[in-house]
């Protein structure tokens, strides 16, 4: 699947990487440090945009509630994602919220600073208008997967992409979610969850460690998926 990763992958730890030395400084030393504790809103539905936040450690869950209250989870940012400028850039509130999966070690810059960021360095706002861009390739992707997909297809696309981003950080490569926010990411009840799950185990496609999933068997999944040309082209 040529660029399958990318087409999931916000790939906003980027966003910092195209400038030069001098710009880079100037953009961490208005960085204030910030610890946030598990279970804590980063931001939430219908809030006021104060700033933007870089992820220096730990995991976070971008997510919608429903009419009924429950979670849509849309994205797991990890150690160096940036997040919280969409609500800027469009003078909004924000449309979802961010939670911390556990502690995490944040980056922030005030709303004014990040504005006058933007003026003084001109590649930084060019960069993050084309990653706004991609992003939005990145939401329609996954909401045609969550619409068009049957629930192991889901399942099996997103144990990849939690795989591979996790993966960036921890090389053991373990999808460590409760199996709720792992429903909740693919659509399904945590009931419906365990089922396949327990199918995919008895396949031999993934092995389970308390609550951690390991994917065993890749090429299972890719034919379950149809791929015929790996990932990596």
């Amino acid at each position: 699947m040529k660029n399958f990763y990318s087409q999931f992958d916000f790939q906003s730890e980027l966003l910092f990487e195209s400038l030069t030395s001098d710009e880079k400084k100037l953009v961490y030393d208005t960085m204030e440090p910030l610890m946030i504790k598990k279970g804590s809103l980063l931001f939430y539905e219908e809030g006021i945009p104060t700033g933007i936040f870089q992820i220096k450690r730990g995991k976070a869950k971008k997510f919608k509630r429903g009419f009924s209250g429950t979670e849509q989870i849309f994205y797991i940012y990890t150690t160096g994602d940036v997040l919280g400028y969409h609500a800027l850039f469009g003078e909004e509130r924000y449309q979802d919220s961010c939670e911390a999966l556990e502690d995490l070690e944040v980056n922030f810059i005030a709303k004014d600073v990040f504005f006058q960021l933007l003026q003084d360095i001109p590649a930084l706002q060019q960069t993050f208008i084309k990653n706004i861009g991609h992003e939005f390739g990145v939401l329609a992707n996954i909401i045609a997967v969550l619409a068009q997909k049957n629930l192991n297809a889901r399942l099996a696309i997103n144990l990849l992409i939690l795989e591979n981003r996790f993966q960036k950080h921890d090389k053991a490569g373990g999808i460590d979610l409760t199996r709720e926010d792992l429903a909740n990411i693919i659509g399904t009840s945590p009931e419906s969850l365990g089922r396949s799950l327990k199918q995919f185990k008895d396949e031999g496609i993934i092995e389970v460690d308390k609550r951690v999933i390991y994917i065993k068997n890749t090429e299972q999944i890719l034919q379950l998926l149809n791929v015929e040309n790996g990932l990596n082209e």
